[in-house]
C-alpha cells in the first residue's frame, strides 16, 4: 500500500462504485476515507473521523438486521451475532472481499509493520467507507451497502459462536469446577511482527497448544483447538472462532 499523492483515480472509483454499488458523491471525502494517518502530510486529514462515525452506523444497521433475522434470539445471542460481525476479523474480510487493500494510502513507514496492525488498517477502511456512503446517501444507503456485505455473514451458524476463551472457561467450569490455564511458551520474531506460542490447560484434560500475532489471538486458537477437540465444537471451518 505505497504512498501516493493522487487523488482517487477513475479506475479506483469504477472499482469502488462496483463492489459497493454506491455513486460516491463527494470525491474529496472519499480519497480521505482511503487516507491512513501515515499518509496524513499529503492533505493533511485521514480515515479516523470516519472511521469513528463508521463504526457506529455499522453497529445500528447490524444490529437492525440481526433483530429482523433472528425474531426468536434472545439478547445474549443478539449480542454474540453482532460482536462477531462489526469485529475486526470480519471487517477485514469484507476489506479483502472488495479488493480495497491497493486503494488503501499510507506512508513509507507503514511497509515493515506486522499483519495484525495491516488488518486493523483494512478493518479501518471498511468503517471509514460505511461513513462516507451513509454522509453521501444517508442511512439507507448505508443499511443497504452493509446488507450487500453482511447479509449472507450473519446467516452463517460461526457467527452465533461465542469468544473461544469465554466458551472454554464456562465448559471447564461447568465439567470441572476449574479455570483454563494460559500460559506463553515462546516469543519469536521483531518486535513489529511477533509470533506469540500459547498452551492452554484445563484439568487433567491434555493441553493444547497454538501460535498467533497477538497472545491474545494465540490463546484464542489454543481455546478454540480445545473446544474442537472436546466436542464442544464443530470443526467446520477449521473450528475457527467468531
Amino acid at each position: 500500500m505505497p504512498a501516493s499523492a493522487a487523488p482517487v483515480s477513475a479506475e479506483a472509483l469504477a472499482h469502488l462504485r462496483t463492489v459497493t454499488g454506491h455513486d460516491f458523491a463527494d470525491l474529496e471525502r472519499l480519497d480521505r476515507a482511503l487516507t491512513h494517518s501515515s499518509a496524513r502530510g499529503r492533505t493533511g486529514r485521514d480515515y479516523e473521523r470516519l472511521e469513528f462515525l463508521g463504526d457506529r452506523v455499522l453497529g445500528l444497521c447490524i444490529a437492525e438486521m440481526l433483530f429482523g433475522e433472528f425474531g426468536d434470539a434472545d439478547e445474549g445471542e443478539l449480542s454474540v451475532r453482532l460482536n462477531a460481525l462489526v469485529n475486526a476479523d470480519t471487517l477485514a474480510s469484507v476489506a479483502d472481499e472488495l479488493a480495497l487493500t491497493p486503494l488503501i494510502r499510507t506512508g513509507a513507514d507503514m511497509g515493515n509493520v506486522g499483519s495484525a496492525r495491516l488488518k486493523s488498517v483494512r478493518a479501518d477502511v471498511v468503517e471509514s467507507l460505511i461513513a462516507t456512503i451513509y454522509l453521501d446517501g444517508g442511512l439507507d444507503a448505508a443499511r443497504a451497502f452493509v446488507q450487500r456485505c453482511w447479509a449472507q455473514r450473519a446467516r452463517h451458524v460461526m457467527a452465533a459462536r461465542r469468544d473461544a476463551k469465554t466458551e472454554l472457561q464456562e465448559w471447564a467450569h461447568k465439567a470441572f469446577a476449574e479455570t483454563p490455564q494460559y500460559r506463553v511458551l515462546e516469543r519469536t520474531g521483531p518486535d513489529h511482527a511477533p509470533s506469540f506460542s500459547v498452551e492452554v490447560r484445563v484439568a487433567t484434560l491434555p493441553p493444547e497448544r497454538a501460535s498467533g500475532p497477538s497472545k491474545r489471538q494465540a490463546e484464542q486458537s489454543a481455546a478454540t483447538a480445545m473446544l474442537v477437540r472436546e466436542g464442544i465444537w464443530p470443526a467446520e471451518n477449521g473450528g475457527q472462532a467468531s
